[in-house]
């Protein structure tokens, strides 16, 4: 069976990527955690991945790192991890990729977390960029394969990919098309997606990095996290 190495849920967007492919492809694994370092993890997660970051997945001898990879890998054995048809595969691998490789202002200001909802200060252009571009795609898949998921009738890789960016905009209050605010409602709504935040939420750990990146974006007006005792 997989296993799948990934961080804090309330906090590694990467390691949601697989983690909810597999869940919602209901593809088993076994999931093992390891928490964030403080200050960096680097040492602590080389020694499940050749690169010391997350996610990694090893399935026997073979270890994969690099979220994209991972997918790929997996759709080796299991074909519908990418949309059927040709166009919409070859349409689904291009967004992916740019989200892989992508949308560093959002990366930056709105990080990933479960829990905490923030009223931004500001929306520089950079951010509005990316926000534009990610409304784009959404609205382009869902207009030319049909949905309700990006691709088409099912939900495939590249609604992994852009899974965590429907947590961001939810909880930095990020303004969409009505039509990309209904796909982001209906990933949020998903049990895999359900199941990622309400242990997310749960979590009482706390890394001071992550928690002042969301203290710089602006000004938090809800935390729904379990609070450390």
């Amino acid at each position: 069976m997989y296993q799948l190495y990934i961080a804090n849920k309330n906090y590694s967007s990467w390691s949601l990527r697989p983690w909810v492919l597999l869940r919602q492809l209901q593809i088993p694994f076994d999931e093992q955690l390891v928490t964030f370092d403080e200050g960096g993890s680097w040492e602590k997660f080389r020694e499940f991945a050749p690169n010391g970051l997350v996610p990694c997945l090893v399935d026997g001898d073979t270890r994969v790192w690099e979220s994209l990879a991972i997918v790929e890998y997996l759709a080796e054995s299991h074909p519908q991890v990418w949309p059927a048809e040709q166009g919409a595969r070859a349409w689904a691998r291009c967004a992916a990729a740019e989200m892989h490789a992508g949308f560093g202002a959002l990366r930056d200001i709105c990080s990933m977390n479960c829990g905490v909802k923030v009223e931004l200060r500001e929306i520089p252009p950079t951010l509005q960029k990316d926000i534009d571009r990610i409304d784009e795609l959404w609205c382009e898949g869902l207009a030319r394969f049909g949905g309700p998921f990006l691709a088409g009738g099912e939900f495939t890789a590249v609604d992994a990919f852009f899974a965590p960016v429907a947590i961001r905009a939810t909880n930095f209050g990020l303004h969409l098309s009505a039509e990309a605010t209904a796909y982001m409602e209906r990933i949020l709504a998903l049990p895999a997606m359900a199941e990622w935040i309400s242990a997310g939420l749960r979590e009482t750990w706390r890394e001071p990095g992550h928690e002042e990146e969301l203290l710089r974006a602006g000004t938090i007006v809800e935390d729904l996290r379990r609070q450390p005792a």
